[in-house]
């Protein structure tokens, strides 16, 4: 029964089904869906982490390039019909530019390695293939899901060739990212090589350092993982697109694994090469532990730097204070004027995140049994979240807190000259037993160590000055 305001024809068309089918028998799925019996199954099997997978666009997008790779080279080895092919190609095409995501239904954490997330891609691709040559959905007898779609593949070749191409693609923006974050630290390497502050060993003053050093040392050190992300990256091109059930290239034409591989580097630009040993290739998922580990890796380092921009601004008067950090919302509900570090603070979280994904991916890796891996879903469902928000974080790091910090050089200048770190300094020129009980003394008095040195007539004022230049200090073989 429908309210005077509900257009009975559009409640109808609501709720009306069309019935597909599959081995196990037929099921009713929405009439308009472009999805089919397989997806359906799936949503009703999987309701388990609530995020379908076109929650992973790049994952949607890899799917229908090798889709569309696959096309051209049986149409080219007359495994497929002409006809068929243009209308295969534009929609994956379609999908490529981004329509139809969402009849990606099935959830990225699945059982089957993947088969649930490759019967969705063959039913989206062969209904709106159908559409376009005239036909109804659901008429596989024109365009049929497997037999045409999946025609020479299996999930096992198909489904990691799209978790290759859109792991390398989500990797791409975390390097942008990181290589922003490196410059930034740069430019306040540069902002801060004349300014001289206190150097801290195990939370106690050590010796004079230049305030830029700190952060040139946080820019090498990204630099580093950088280069570990980019060869971990690098190693996603090798895949076995070709290979279909276990390696063997079963089920395909001669000359299909060479061709669908070239086809599929000039789709998505990618300098794809197939693996050396298919078989390997197939049931080995080392690429993504590798990845995972540098994300990882890099996600340590991130946060190290965060725990130290909070420590360096702790304050702002009873704390460090050697820097400020921009100040980006109030920080609590009682005490009136707080401002807490809340970007350092979500980067470490962020940090957590990754961490915690990598020993997921590390298991799923490591569970897979003789000639395949079950547990492709969790991996890249995982990998993605770590690239992502690790990619966000390093964004938000960089322009929230990163290019606007901000030190008083006088401030810390002061402090240097009233440290007792200075003696590490001044041990070659007095001595180390001299210059420790000075040190004892400068802290149970106050006094200054320069003004006690030249109290005891340990060095003159000439020698004293020459030994604590803040240019000598800082880089003593410069």
């Amino acid at each position: 029964m429908t309210s005077a305001t509900e257009d009975p024809v559009l409640v109808e068309s609501a709720g009306a089904t069309r019935t597909d089918r599959d081995s196990l028998g037929p099921v009713e799925i929405p009439a308009t869906a472009y999805y089919g019996a397989h997806a359906a199954r799936a949503l009703e099997n999987f309701p388990i982490s609530g995020r379908p997978t076109h929650t992973i666009p790049e994952l949607v997008i890899a799917l229908a390039e090798v889709k569309k790779a696959a096309a051209l080279a049986n149409g080219e080895l007359g495994a497929l019909s002409a006809e068929k092919v243009p209308a295969i190609v534009q929609a994956c095409e379609e999908i490529v530019a981004g329509r139809w995501h969402e009849e990606f239904v099935v959830d990225c954490i699945q059982g089957g390695a993947g088969t649930s997330s490759n019967m969705n891609a063959n039913e989206v691709i062969a209904n709106r293939a159908l559409e376009l040559l005239g036909h109804p959905l659901g008429a596989y007898d024109e365009l049929h899901p497997l037999d045409d779609v999946n025609r020479s593949q299996s999930t096992n070749d198909v489904f990691p060739t799209a978790l290759h191409i859109a792991a390398y693609r989500a990797t791409g923006r975390l390097l942008e990212a990181m290589s922003a974050l490196e410059l930034a630290f740069e430019e306040k390497a540069a902002e801060f090589a004349t300014v001289l502050t206190m150097a801290r060993t195990q939370l106690q003053d050590a010796v004079p350092m230049a305030l830029g050093q700190t952060f040139a040392g946080f820019a090498a050190g990204l630099a580093t993982d950088r280069a570990r992300v980019t060869t971990a990256r690098e190693n996603l091109a090798e895949i076995n697109l070709g290979g279909t059930a276990i390696g063997t290239q079963i089920n395909t034409p001669a000359g299909y694994t060479a061709r669908v591989t070239e086809l599929l580097r000039e789709i998505t630009g990618i300098e794809l090469r197939s693996a050396d040993d298919m078989i390997n290739a197939t049931s080995d998922l080392g690429s993504f532990v590798e990845l995972s580990g540098a994300l990882k890796r890099t996600a340590v380092k991130v946060s190290k730097i965060s725990n130290d921009l909070r420590l360096m601004s702790s304050g702002p008067q009873t704390g460090l204070g050697d820097v400020q950090l921009p100040a980006m919302q109030a920080g609590s509900s009682i005490m009136p004027g707080k401002v807490n570090p809340v970007i350092p603070e979500v980067v470490s979280q962020v940090a957590f995140v990754v961490i915690g994904n990598d020993v997921t991916i590390s298991m799923a890796a490591e569970g897979g049994q003789l000639q395949l891996n079950a547990f492709e879903p969790v991996i890249i469902a995982k990998l993605y979240e770590s690239i992502t928000q690790l990619t966000r974080a390093i964004r938000t790091l960089t322009e929230r807190c990163v290019r606007g910090i901000t030190a008083d050089q006088e401030q810390l200048l002061g402090r240097v000259h009233r440290s007792v770190g200075l003696a590490t300094a001044l041990t070659p020129l007095i001595g180390y037993s001299a210059a420790a009980t000075l040190a004892k003394e400068a802290l149970a008095t106050g006094a200054s160590l320069v003004d006690l040195v030249l109290r005891d007539e340990l060095a003159t004022a000439e020698q004293l000055e020459a030994a604590l230049q803040a240019d000598r200090l800082a880089r003593p073989h410069a």
